[in-house]
């Protein structure tokens, strides 16, 4: 009986299977895929984009993969991070994961969804679990059918060590980090339809220092990235941090600090010969302590993008001020009170509290906010002031008296809502701007609703329709209202530069506002931007 069944069981699975495409045969490698019948999903959990940036190959821009001669690759397999903050990783890191509903080659292909992680650029992975990442926004509605692509890509000084010595190097690179996404990219281009994405229709997506990801992929190349890799882009509350030259003094520090943490003293070519032969976790310690160090200082954070005159060839306020970007629509959104993970939290307490030691009052905020600002004169930290009083309100916060919420407000602004505003409404056709307003709406509040599958999807199905199912929309047409699951009284997803609007989400559902505060703050942000810089 029990082998009777097993058979049952199997000739049920293979006829399930049937007409899916579970093998992929690239130019490289054969890779199997597997079927997931309570997800009604295809997917493939380990690919390799690039070939293991080990020895020389440590700081330079990812290689082409390596071929796989040793029969089918399982792609049904875990793989390592990359070296970051909390645990170790591996070096041999550049892999990717893939899912999407059941396909085969009969069927049209699917528009694309390039998904990069966040984590502050010092953490973070893209191996996914199933349900996957991502799959209450495939699942919330039948009429939308895409494809998921997620990559991994190198982190803090794995990822992004600046300085004149690796600009200098004809076998390291800047931004390697971004690099890997660009790599990432153009495999999704080569590849995709191997597995039903549409290689002409993908769009990039990403959280925090994943939608930071987003912005640079966005403005890369002044916004004339050859071929064309993607066309829309949604950036979920984009952390972008300060983006210095490559050698300006404040990165060239940073590479400096590096090299005497990990033993690497000597002149520039031979201290970047040590930092490629240096152990692993000697690198990792050192790029943790250089980033604890900076949490609430000049940098905010250290380790990020840098403008290196080839791929970043420009600040993200000027990029997106002269239209160079490579979008046809943007979306953004932000969080009310996202800027408040990431300031002192001693600004919120009437006695000193942290370290260095930060409290509620006028004086601990201004000390704070030159700290923040270090490159600006008397005259701008007055218009700050003025700009952003102590009893003050926002699009959607009604009034504020603390120095907490006024310094988060501060924060929120140059490092994620004007990033979030000036990225979307650069793009060349259509914009899209939204705020998460749903108590704490601090950051990340938002995934809840889209990124694991939650009870509160179930529980609250005007806003689950309403916000995931227009990210759906989004991916599937280019246009958040196109599939628009909540019916005509419910608000949809206003033009943000045709109307001068953006979609808010609350606690009872959807709702548009003019956006008036934050375009006026943001247009000062842009005019002092390079004292910030941004």
């Amino acid at each position: 009986m029990a082998s009777t069944f097993l058979l049952l069981q199997l000739v049920f699975l293979l006829t399930l299977c049937a007409g899916q495409e579970l093998i992929a045969s690239l130019d490289y490698g054969t890779f199997q895929g597997t079927y997931s019948q309570k997800y009604n999903i295809t997917y493939f959990q380990k690919i390799p984009f690039a070939a293991p940036p080990i020895g020389e190959n440590r700081f330079r821009a990812p290689q082409p993969p390596l071929p796989i001669s040793n029969g089918t690759y399982d792609s049904t397999q875990a793989f390592d991070m990359c070296p970051q903050r909390t645990v170790n990783g591996s070096e041999d890191c550049l892999y990717l994961g893939l899912y999407s509903r059941p396909w085969d080659s009969t069927q049209p292909l699917r528009p694309v969804v390039v998904v990069f992680y966040g984590g502050a650029f010092i953490e973070g992975t893209a191996y996914f679990t199933i349900p996957p990442a991502g799959y209450p926004v495939l699942n919330v509605s039948s009429s939308n059918n895409f494809l998921f692509v997620y990559p991994n890509y190198r982190l803090n000084a794995f990822g992004f060590l600046p300085g004149a010595e690796i600009a200098s190097s004809p076998t390291s690179d800047l931004n390697p980090g971004l690099l890997d996404q660009d790599a990432a990219l153009r495999w999704a281009h080569k590849y995709a339809s191997h597995f039903g994405g549409d290689p002409e229709n993908v769009s990039i997506w990403g959280q925090s220092a994943g939608a930071g990801s987003v912005v640079a992929q966005v403005i890369a190349n002044s916004g004339r990235t050859s071929p064309s890799l993607f066309t829309r882009a949604l950036a979920s509350s984009p952390f972008w941090p300060k983006t210095y030259k490559y050698d300006a003094p404040e990165a060239q520090e940073i590479y400096n600090r590096l090299v005497n943490l990990t033993g690497c003293g000597g002149t520039g070519e031979e201290s970047l010969k040590c930092l490629k032969r240096v152990d692993v976790q000697t690198i990792r310690e050192a790029s943790l302590q250089i980033s604890g160090g900076e949490t609430y200082g000049r940098s905010s954070y250290t380790w990020a993008p840098v403008i290196d005159g080839r791929f970043l060839t420009q600040g993200l306020s000027e990029a997106t001020r002269k239209g160079e970007v490579n979008i046809d629509v943007g979306w953004g959104m932000y969080n009310t009170h996202e800027g408040e993970n990431f300031i002192p939290p001693g600004l919120a307490s009437a006695s000193n509290t942290g370290n260095p030691p930060f409290n509620s009052s006028t004086a601990s905020f201004n000390s704070w906010l030159r700290g923040f600002l270090p490159g600006f004169s008397d005259s701008n930290i007055q218009r700050v002031e003025e700009m952003y009083p102590a009893s003050g309100s926002s699009e959607e916060i009604k009034s504020y008296n603390t120095s907490y919420v006024r310094a988060g407000l501060i924060y929120r602004d140059i490092v994620l809502a004007c990033p979030t505003y000036w990225t979307a409404r650069a793009a060349h056709e259509k914009s899209y701007v939204g705020e998460y307003t749903i108590s704490p709406a601090t950051h990340a509040s938002d995934t809840e609703w889209w990124n694991q599958v939650t009870l509160i999807q179930k529980s609250q199905p005007l806003i689950y329709d309403g916000f995931t199912g227009a990210f759906a929309s989004f991916f599937q047409t280019g246009d958040p209202n196109a599939h628009k699951l909540t019916n005509g009284s419910e608000p949809g997803v206003p033009e943000s530069w045709r109307t001068g609007e953006e979609f808010v989400i609350e606690s009872g559902g959807c709702d548009n506002i003019k956006v008036e505060m934050l375009n006026e703050r943001c247009g000062f942000w842009r005019e002092v931007a390079a004292d910030v810089p941004i």
